[in-house]
């Protein structure tokens, strides 16, 4: 298990652990960033933040903060 914020671009993982609270947490649920829910890595910005991920067919950019807090396990 690894940390979002830690997997590179082009890997593909699965939610393990969603650590984000309160009204953003609840938005990324609703958005369907949730447990076992597999998602990739699209781009990493330079210096680490933000982060887009693709998830159910579209891109979605998470602050670095917000995807430390997400734990996922590699896919295949």
């Amino acid at each position: 298990m690894t940390r979002l914020a830690d997997v590179k671009p082009g890997k593909r993982v699965r939610i393990v652990h969603m650590g984000i609270k309160g009204p953003a947490g609840r938005r990324y649920r609703e958005m369907g960033l949730i447990r076992r829910e597999i998602i990739e890595v699209v781009r990493v910005a330079p210096l680490g933040d933000p982060i887009e991920i693709e998830l159910k067919g579209y891109h979605l950019s998470l602050r670095k903060e917000e995807a430390e807090l997400i734990i996922v396990n590699r896919v295949g």
